[in-house]
């Protein structure tokens, strides 16, 4: 296995030359611990949490961190909503969007010995920037905000000619590397799951193949994962890739089937929402992001949908090392309505939007946040799909979207509107059913049921709302929950597989706040379903799909 550190901010792009800036800072004068909200437990916050928060901390490069002629990067994972960032008084940086990571070159702010760095940020739950979950009034499935810092702040040393970015597009026996740098060459040296070495030098800034000899690919079964390590000049990037495919063709009898290495996979995923009760938008470490995989695959599913919300790099870096596939969704921006963004659709009453409730600038803004999405995770081998828009949530020029979205990225699926009405432009049908299980018809296009089930189950002393109930249908024990699961692939799901049904998205993994569907609770503690009848649900699906494609 290739180590990745994901105590690393950035694993798949890292130099040697890291300083860590979190810890203990102050906010609006008082004492808080960052990456964690102030609204999370574990940021030791006391009291309500302003609109306005300025967070301010020192620090003193340790010596011969910053070598002559060498460039300082302040790096942030993500602020919400937005920031303005000085070094010792000197504006540096300004960033609008709660999910993104950006960076600035602080070395012309810096001087001897101490200096001050000061975060001003601001939050007032504006719907004009993509958003998620967050609501200022939790309540059912709509969870606590998050405000301000909440993913990791370092710094980084790097020369003045250095890489600046990499693109990998695998294939099943090579790979196409882009690197931006400010040198005309690169070395690159691929370490192979088996310990082979290659190395080559291949010019910077246009796309290169490298064959890969003994070639593994990627898959949930084997999560084959080979290191890299590129050089430019006085610059050292190390990174990772995988060799594997995605696609949409037609089985041997015709039907489309979803293609992971050329093969017909059947997706049996959950709905992943990303909230943990002590850090709310983040685990209490980023070695937790591994537990979290293992959860999954521990119950026999094979994908996650990581619903409306970007998460650190090291939880898509956890889900590479494991083979757990992943459904990406943006984050929705836009007001919501009950009655058509859920009501509607749970009644199977689906209506074309053409602007939605957003305004021409945040169209815009809600573009470019898609488009650097995809590219910030482009590289993850893990992502096999993307959810354009949940539903009608935000949803506005759907075709002309997703054609963009396929420009960003042509080597994986986009789900259009997850469960919503799209114009013919997308790569799969999608639909959400809740509490009455229904034969489900697939077309001439693959099918994913990509909501279904959220069954709840209270357990006393796990629950974070006294009162949590959210959820589409009640049971009360581990028997009656695993039945209802039993239940809904034996009439809705196993029947639709020889007809092209690709897979379906459980709601959901675990309890978020007073939404008490998860398999598991929301401390991570009770398994509330029996996971022997689940791994064996879940396998006999992946068996029925290879029945329908061979028999």
């Amino acid at each position: 296995m290739i180590p990745i550190p994901l105590s690393h901010p950035t694993p798949q792009f890292r130099r040697d030359s890291f300083l860590s800036l979190d810890g203990e800072w102050l906010l609006n004068g008082k004492p808080v611990r960052v990456p964690f909200p102030p609204q999370a437990p574990l940021s030791g916050w006391d009291g309500p949490v302003p609109e306005q928060l300025v967070y301010e901390k020192d620090f003193t490069l340790p010596e011969d961190f910053l070598p002559a002629g060498f460039r300082l990067l302040l790096h942030f994972g993500a602020v919400d909503q937005t920031a303005r960032i000085l070094v010792n008084g000197k504006a540096v940086a300004e960033h609008r969007g709660g999910y993104l990571p950006f960076e600035a070159d602080i070395t012309a702010a810096l001087r001897p010995g101490a200096n001050c760095l000061r975060v001003e940020a601001s939050d007032t739950l504006s719907h004009f920037y993509p958003y998620g979950k967050q609501s200022a009034k939790p309540h059912g499935m709509w969870y606590t905000p998050v405000s301000g810092i909440w993913q990791s702040v370092w710094l980084e040393a790097v020369p003045e000619r250095r890489i600046l970015s990499l693109k990998l597009r695998p294939e099943l026996d090579k790979v196409r590397v882009l690197v931006r740098a400010d040198q005309p060459q690169v070395s690159a040296e691929i370490v192979a799951p088996s310990g082979s070495v290659l190395s080559i030098t291949f010019p910077s800034n246009a796309g290169y193949d490298i064959p890969v000899p003994d070639p593994r690919p990627w898959s949930p079964d084997s999560p084959e994962l080979y290191g890299l390590t590129l050089r430019c000049g006085e610059d050292t990037v190390y990174s990772y890739f995988a060799l594997r495919t995605v696609k949409i063709a037609p089985d041997s009898k015709g039907i489309p089937r979803l293609m992971l290495n050329g093969r017909p996979i059947f997706l049996s995923a959950v709905l992943d929402q990303g909230y943990f009760p002590d850090g709310l938008f983040l685990p209490e470490s980023p070695e937790r992001w591994q537990d979290e995989a293992r959860r999954l695959k521990d119950l026999g599913f094979n994908c996650d949908r990581k619903h409306i919300k970007l998460e650190p790099e090291a939880f898509y870096c956890a889900c590479d090392m494991a083979g757990v596939l992943v459904i990406q969704d943006m984050v929705n921006a836009g007001r919501y309505g009950f009655f058509f963004d859920t009501l509607l659709p749970t009644l199977r009453l689906k209506r074309q939007l053409r602007r939605g409730s957003l305004g021409r600038e945040q169209m815009a803004f809600f573009e470019e946040h898609c488009r650097a999405s995809v590219s910030r995770l482009y590289n993850h081998p893990c992502i096999i799909g993307w959810t354009l828009f949940n539903e009608g949530w935000g949803q506005f020029d759907t075709a002309r979207l997703y054609r963009r979205m396929k420009q960003w990225d042509s080597t994986r699926f986009t789900d259009s509107a997850s469960g919503w009405y799209t114009p013919g432009e997308s790569d799969l049908d999608s639909v959400h059913v809740y509490f009455k299980n229904r034969v489900l018809k697939p077309g001439k296009k693959p099918l994913l049921l990509s909501e279904c089930g959220g069954y709840t189950r209270a357990v006393e002393g796990h629950l974070f709302k006294p009162d949590g109930a959210y959820g589409y249908g009640k049971t009360d024990s581990e028997a009656a929950l695993t039945d209802r699961i039993g239940a809904l692939a034996e009439e809705m799901i196993r029947p639709a597989v020889a007809g092209g049904l690709c897979g379906y998205v459980y709601t959901q993994i675990t309890d978020v706040e007073g939404e008490i569907n998860g398999l598991y609770t929301y401390d991570r503690q009770v398994l509330k379903a029996d996971a022997e009848r689940l791994r064996s649900l879940n396998r006999s699906l992946a068996e029925t799909l290879e029945s329908s494609v061979n028999g």
